[in-house]
């Protein structure tokens, strides 16, 4: 049995197809409602906006602390939704590593996250969440 399959090309045809059958079948009284052909712009040189790109901004209560010492990074986080996550990573090496700390923008953006780091010597961090990463943040452990 023969069967037949559709392909892309096909497929693209008939959508074109049936979006002219629907024109033929509304009339005029579509192209006064904004009707829109497939091919033409609706505005001609109109620009289309992007949306804001979202951002995150990281600082640190202190600048040298203690093995196992708690401090915070705390910043906001912009032209995100409000409760998004937002994780810190650490540069290990030439790698960004996660860490298990992350925490939710409030309403208003901010967040402040409780830290704790043994790894010696001079550590950068960095906050990520919401397609957006912060500026690197350094701490000496001592």
């Amino acid at each position: 049995m023969n069967r037949w399959k559709p392909t892309y090309a096909s497929v693209k045809y008939m959508s074109v197809a049936g979006i002219a059958a629907l024109a033929v079948l509304a009339g005029p009284a579509a192209a006064g409602a904004g009707a829109v052909s497939p091919h033409i712009s609706p505005v001609a040189g109109a620009a289309t906006t992007a949306a804001p790109r979202p951002t995150l901004t990281a600082k640190s209560t202190t600048a040298k602390v203690r093995a196992w010492q708690n401090f915070y990074i705390y910043g906001v986080g912009r032209n995100m939704k409000a409760g998004t996550r937002v994780t810190l990573q650490q540069k290990q090496g030439k790698r960004w590593v996660s860490l298990p700390a992350s925490v939710y923008t409030a309403r208003n953006g901010t967040y402040k996250m409780r830290v704790k780091l043994g790894l010696k010597g001079r550590n950068a961090l960095r906050i990520v969440g919401g397609r957006a990463i912060s500026p690197v943040v350094f701490v000496t452990v001592r």
